[in-house]
């Protein structure tokens, strides 16, 4: 028999963090689809560290069914960068990813295989709307913004990594060894065939979301650092007018002095304030950068795995960095 051959047609990999309300219905769920959908299948739960009691369902789980597989990190890693090692360690000819909360709906699993058979190489989700909080949406709504604006390739909004990603596209994106992988859009730097899946996206089943404003800005400027580097070359658009604004603050609060006019005085420092921000941003995102190219050059694993469970022996990806935890 041939690696191909062993393969299963389908394999779902799905994050958990804290999940333990969602992670047995959701297993239920997407089982019930893989097995109407494929000809044989795998369900990958990459678990990140949770503490409310996840890992002893999943542990349950794959004594029921050896179809599904789990990986348990030493620690949290991170909304970027487990849920792609997750993807890595699949060995299906199609893969999804998805999350646990029921936000991303398992009845598009069909949509999904059948665009794939279809001839798609990525096949993603793209949310037409959303029930969730006014904050939470203008974040999400500013960050595509900046990356239409400034990303190296197009965003496709409303996708949020929600999709089927042919084997082609796992294999070639796993031996990019990216550091901290925006893998939504690194599908779409690498030019594979993509077909979109419109869909209204659902409230969480149960429990809180992990996506807080913190989270987000750190997904969003860890994006914009890997994938928008034209946006490092904007302070050279910016250095003239920043010179014009230092000698027109210069003027204006040697003005305001001689004047005694606080207002002037005052609207200097704020402008002062402004340039001094922006200088910091790229400042920030130049440190991310920088990071990213320290933690390729030491290869960091994306993970450092504590067990895995019902994976046949000795199976783990090559191109993908990965560690085993021994106790």
């Amino acid at each position: 028999m041939t690696a191909e051959e062993g393969r299963p047609e389908l394999s779902i990999v799905i994050p958990c963090f804290n999940e333990a309300e969602n992670v047995a219905a959701i297993v239920a769920a997407v089982t019930a689809e893989a097995v109407r959908h494929a000809a044989s299948h795998e369900i990958i739960l990459i678990d990140n560290g949770s503490t409310d009691g996840t890992r002893a369902i999943m542990r349950e789980l794959c004594r029921v069914d050896a179809r599904v597989r789990v990986i348990f990190n030493n620690r949290n890693y991170g909304q970027m960068r487990s849920p792609t090692y997750g993807l890595y360690q699949a060995e299906g000819r199609a893969v999804i990813g998805m999350c646990a909360d029921f936000q991303d709906p398992p009845d598009m699993i069909g949509d999904f295989v059948a665009q794939w058979r279809g001839g798609a190489q990525v096949v993603l989700g793209q949310r037409r709307s959303e029930r969730a909080a006014l904050p939470l949406r203008a974040a999400r709504h500013l960050g595509y913004a900046f990356l239409r604006r400034f990303g190296d390739y197009p965003v496709i909004p409303g996708a949020t990594g929600f999709g089927l990603f042919d084997r082609a596209v796992i294999d070639t994106l796993a031996a990019w060894n990216e550091p901290e992988p925006f893998f939504r859009g690194m599908v779409v730097e690498s030019g594979f065939r993509l077909a979109l899946v419109p869909f209204d996206r659902p409230q969480r089943a149960a429990g809180e979301s992990k996506n807080d404003f913190a989270a987000l800005a750190s997904f969003a400027l860890s994006g914009l650092a890997g994938s928008a580097k034209s946006l490092l070359r904007l302070p050279l658009l910016l250095s003239g007018c920043t010179m014009a604004l230092a000698f027109v603050l210069l003027v204006g609060g040697i003005a305001a002095l001689a004047l005694e006019g606080p207002v002037w005085a005052l609207l200097g420092l704020a402008l002062g304030a402004a340039l001094f921000a922006v200088l910091l941003l790229f400042l920030g995102l130049i440190g991310e950068q920088v990071r990213m190219l320290a933690e390729r050059s030491r290869g960091v694993p994306l993970v450092i795995e504590e067990e895995r469970i019902n994976f046949p022996p000795a199976r783990r990806r090559p191109a993908a960095r990965t560690l085993i935890q021994r106790p």
